[in-house]
């Protein structure tokens, strides 16, 4: 079926005020292009999917630009000239005689900020300028203007030329060899003209005017460093003046998902003032070039028109795509002449894919799927956000490393070359609009409820669905960020579901109330609602496009959000908030090194939200931290339940859901520990289907409750091939049990000969060369612990109540909240209690009253028979007003020398109370100074939970160890919480703004308060992991070594 490109004005009428626009552009001068909604893309070409000509089949398939003659990239250095304000603009800098010999150049792509021009600045909600839609600040008001000469090829004559910007930038003129061509206003959509009427043979100029700011920043107020300039590729191609100017292709599967049902509506192109008649064939090629199926047809494309082309059929049993699995196949097109002779041909990737929206649920390929998701800026630590090949393919291997299976391009379409990369390696992709006017609230003076904005926000919605309607990978698309739910949102959502109605929209500001998604999505949803919502049928799946804020220490209760998901109907995963740590490397005035956040680099005096954009995963430079490690383990794709423990019988449980694990494809291992150290160990292998489970005997020795011991069982899952972004023997998987019959905590009788010697003031209590003094008065408790004669401690064990405060204690406002409980172990009034000795030592007893706090602590010290030293703490609050701690123990500072420590507990990184799933019980070590991890902004690091003992030694073995008498929260680092911590207010510091103490400083914990990890601007730890009871016991027990 043909039809001409007439009868499809329906589709596109939403648009033409973008077009008309140009009449605008050249008549009108009253109102400011930049300042003026109703232009934003004057001369443009219509956005279509990416592609170029070639002159041959072979090298259409290969699809690489650089192998077409039609091809001419730009990229490279272009002159430069950067002024600070709009009223700076130099005149005529279009010219041809515009002499431009003093000017500078620039990269392109290539950020201002990163190359000398302008100051970074990382703002979350605001525009950079107060808000006066449509108006901009003109005192603060940067442009950059362009110019870069370029030769047109000889065989390009008589050709069509167009000029790409894969993404634009917030607003630009472009003018050729003097002449006016355009207006862009959207820095992440491509940006085309067609500038065959402006040039000529032999050498053109090509210049641009760029403004950082218009009134297209109000839709483009993402969470997001602001910087400016063209981030993306800038190219020529050229095609003859009949042309495939588009294609949509739609591989879906017969309701069976077993074979393809394919169509595809080509968009042929006339610019000739003669009708043409031409053959359009389309053919689907398998990895191995091989056709597997090919459709022609000949049509008349009427002069100066354009036609539409439809062709459909099947192919039997395709391999399908998914994330898993991800198949894809080359759809060649080619277009010849009535004669037979090649015009040009191009291609792209395809995969026979149906997403589907059943009973609620979200599913791809018949298979209700969990998004397993990270939230994506374009973020490139060393320039801005220029992301190269190289990023891309470093995030993608970390992604496959961490399980995650889908991204959301937050908060705008990303570079062409992503999306390719997502298909051919298997990510599901959320694709976002650049759309968000977060700055100007959610209510009605939104500037999406107003017809003067109406256009440009179609037009973002247009751009991104034209663009990128072919890839595979793209299973939802998404009408913007935080941006109220105006009148504009329902005429997109609209749009979009007529134009590709394969695909579920989804927009979060819809809620669960309005019309306009396909899917509830809500953003950072509280644990009271998202349990009530896990309870009952919503009718709509629910994922979220936000969770999990990664900001700093956090990450906590991660594993509880999957727990609960796992028990919904509708809920089927969500996206992290986010991926990276937007951090740059910078010095300071002494050379130290750091990471840059908002208010650094010569940005303190502009607008900025300090280190809210350090929320992330990885590191800048793209690698793990602490918190990365507990995404892998609750994303895993291969889960493990404990049937019967105690016999030896776990179910593997393959949450693949198109991915069948074999003999071939993995193996396992498990390990058996008792106290710390490995009892016994083994292997097996399983087969187990995709999306199904299956129950494994492990030959386990025989195992009885024993006083002083426990067990654990450990399983690890390896994937033996490997592939291209991960090692075989990978673990990709990995899970601890606890037995039931554990009784590791136990008292142990002590032996050995102690002495009491009373005096006035003092007892001292010796044990070989160990010697204790206790104070027999007010006023003092423990006042010495000696070896031969020497101090053991620097600093004898005191209370302590505080942490230093992370991220997520700053959002919630315990740095006030809980403020009383910093000084708590600082000001105590000793009272002396009495003494005595029994069976098990000498016993000194003491009453610590908190000053001003309406709570003491009871301690009572045991000079055991071996001469170690046992401290009991009774916590009793007085008052049922106080609030709820950050963590309650003793901290004690050694020599420096005492470097080395070891544990046995969770480990080997930091772990707490709500983040210790990724983290399994061993014995470990390492050295102090490498405990502590470097957050961006200072704050609480290196602890471990569960632990039994810690022993702290130096290079020749003498030290300190410390046994619990039940698990303990500990660390050993080189700082105080004081030396970590802000006060009441966060300020502009860094790791770097701090020494190391040359001193070890341990913390022994009852317990400390979780991370939390629901947002960083108000939520708390889940309540298990919140300490506000009126009565708590600690002992444990220091011996010297």
């Amino acid at each position: 079926m043909v039809k001409t490109i007439e009868k499809m004005k329906n589709t596109f009428n939403l648009f033409v005020i973008a077009l008309m626009s140009t009449t605008t552009f050249y008549a009108q001068e009253v109102v400011l292009d930049w300042e003026n909604p109703e232009i934003f893309a004057v001369n443009l070409e219509k956005t279509r999917a990416t592609s170029i000509p070639y002159t041959n089949e072979d090298a259409a398939i290969i699809d690489l630009y650089e192998k077409s003659p039609y091809y001419q990239s730009l990229n490279g250095e272009w002159k430069f000239q950067w002024v600070p304000t709009v009223a700076d603009i130099p005149a005529d800098f279009y010219s041809e005689s515009f002499i431009d010999e003093d000017w500078a150049t620039i990269p392109v792509p290539g950020n201002w900020e990163f190359n000398g021009y302008g100051t970074p600045m990382y703002v979350n909600i605001g525009f950079g300028f107060s808000a006066k839609p449509p108006h901009i600040d003109p005192d603060f008001s940067p442009v950059g203007t362009y110019r870069h000469t370029f030769t047109i090829p000889e065989n390009w004559s008589n050709r069509r030329v167009f000029l790409h910007f894969e993404g634009g930038t917030n607003f630009m003129y472009v003018y050729v060899n003097g002449q006016k061509v355009g207006i862009n206003k959207n820095d992440k959509s491509p940006a085309e003209f067609d500038i065959t009427p402006y040039i000529r043979e032999g050498e053109n100029l090509l210049a641009c005017q760029v403004h950082k700011f218009s009134d297209g920043s109000y839709l483009e107020d993402q969470d997001k460093w602001r910087l400016a300039g063209f981030n993306r590729n800038v190219y020529l191609y050229s095609t003859d003046d009949t042309r495939i100017r588009d294609f949509f292709a739609k591989p879906d599967l017969d309701k069976n998902y077993e074979n393809g049902i394919f169509s595809i509506d080509v968009s042929l192109k006339n610019y000739s003032n003669q009708k043409k008649a031409r053959e359009i064939t389309v053919s689907i090629l398998d990895e191995n070039k091989k056709r597997v199926s090919s459709w022609t047809k000949t049509t008349e494309i009427i002069a100066e028109g354009e036609e539409i082309v439809n062709l459909y059929g099947t192919v039997l049993n395709p391999l399908k795509w998914t994330a898993e699995t991800p198949n894809l196949y080359t759809l060649l097109l080619t277009l010849k002449d009535e004669k037979g002779n090649l015009i040009e041909t191009t291609s792209s990737k395809i995969g026979f894919r149906k997403v589907e929206i059943n009973d609620g649920q979200l599913f791809i390929n018949g298979k209700k799927i969990f998004l397993k998701g990270v939230n994506l800026h374009e973020f490139n630590t060393n320039n801005g956000n220029v992301v190269n090949e190289e990023i891309m393919m470093r995030n993608i291997q970390l992604m496959k490393e961490l399980n995650i299976n889908a991204v959301r391009t937050s908060h705008y379409p990303q570079s062409p070359l992503w999306y390719r990369l997502c298909d051919k390696y298997g990510i599901y992709l959320v694709d976002e609009a650049n759309l968000e006017s977060h700055g100007l609230g959610y209510g009605p003076d939104n500037v999406s409820n107003f017809p003067e904005w109406r256009g440009q926000h179609l037009d973002r919605m247009y751009r991104l669905v034209e663009r990128d309607k072919n890839h595979p990978s793209v299973i939802i698309w998404s009408l913007g960020n935080e941006a109220s739910n105006g009148k504009a949102f329902f005429d997109m959502y609209d749009w979009a579901k007529e134009r590709d109605p394969s695909r579920p929209v989804q927009y979060e500001q819809a809620h669960q109330r309005d019309r306009n998604t396909d899917i509830f999505c809500p953003m950072y949803p509280s644990w009271e609602s998202m349990k009530r919502d896990a309870a009952r049928d919503l009718g709509k799946p629910y994922i979220m496009c936000e969770y999990a804020h990664a900001m700093g220490n956090s990450m906590g209760n991660f594993q509880e959000y999957w727990n609960l998901m796992r028990s919904s109907k509708n809920m089927q995963g969500g996206f992290i908030w986010e991926w990276y740590n937007h951090g740059y490397p910078a010095q300071d005035e002494h050379g130290r090194f750091y990471w840059a956040y908002g208010g650094d680099l010569n940005g303190y005096d502009l607008p900025n939200d300090g280190n809210f954009c350090m929320d992330g995963l990885i590191t800048p430079d793209q690698d793990y931290m602490p918190h990365t490690y507990i995404v892998k383990k609750v994303y895993q794709n291969i889960l493990f339940d404990s049937k019967d423990l105690n016999k030896g019988l776990i179910t593997v449980i393959n949450d693949y859901k198109f991915t069948d694990i074999t003999n071939d494809s993995h193996e396992y291992e498990w390990v058996l520990l008792k106290n710390g150290e490995i009892l016994t160990e083994g292997s097996f292998m399983v087969e187990v289907p995709a999306d199904s489970r299956k129950d494994v005997q492990l030959e386990l020795p025989d195992l009885q409750s024993e006083e002083g011991a426990e067990y654990y069982l450990q399983i690890f899952a390896y994937d033996k091939q490997g592939n291209q972004f991960i090692e075989p023997g990978f673990e990709v998987a990995k899970e601890e049990f606890e037995f039931d019959f554990n009784n590791y905590f136990v008292h142990k009788s002590k032996t050995g000969v102690i002495d009491i010697k009373l005096e006035d003031e003092v007892a001292i209590v010796t044990s070989g060369d160990k010697e204790y003094v206790f104070s027999l008065k007010d006023g003092r408790s423990l006042i010495s612990i000696k070896v031969e004669g020497q101090n053991v401690f620097r600093e004898l064990p005191r209370l302590n109540f505080w942490r230093a405060a992370i991220d997520n204690d700053f959002g919630s406002n315990e740095q006030y909240n809980l403020r009383l409980w910093e000084a708590a172990g600082n000001n105590v009034i000793y009272t002396y209690r009495g003494n005595n000795k029994d069976s098990n030592g000498a016993i000194f007893n003491y009453r610590a009253k908190l000053r001003g706090i309406e709570a003491f602590v009871d301690i009572v010290y045991v000079v055991n028979n071996d001469g170690s030293l046992t401290t009991n703490l009774h916590y009793q609050a007085q008052s049922n007003e106080l609030p709820e701690m950050m963590r309650f123990g003793m901290l004690m500072v050694l020599p420096e020398q005492y470097d080395y420590v070891n544990w046995y507990g969770r480990g080997p990184r930091e772990n707490y109370i709500d983040r210790n799933g990724d983290t399994f019980m061993g014995i470990w070590d390492g050295f102090v100074i490498d405990q502590a991890y470097q957050y961006y902004r200072l704050q609480e690091t290196g602890n471990r939970t569960d632990v039994r003992w810690i022993a702290l030694t130096n290079e020749n073995g003498n030290g300190i160890q410390v046994e619990g008498s039940q698990p303990l929260s500990v660390s050993a680092t080189n700082y105080k919480p004081e030396d970590l911590d802000p006060g009441m207010t966060k300020k502009q510091q860094h790791w770097s703004d701090i020494i190391p103490r040359k001193e070890t400083v341990l913390c022994v914990d009852l317990f400390q308060r979780g991370v939390a990890g629901l947002n960083s601007w108000g939520a708390r730890p889940l309540d298990e992991y919140r300490f506000s009871d009126n009565e708590y016991k600690l002992s444990f027990t220091i011996n010297i070594l």
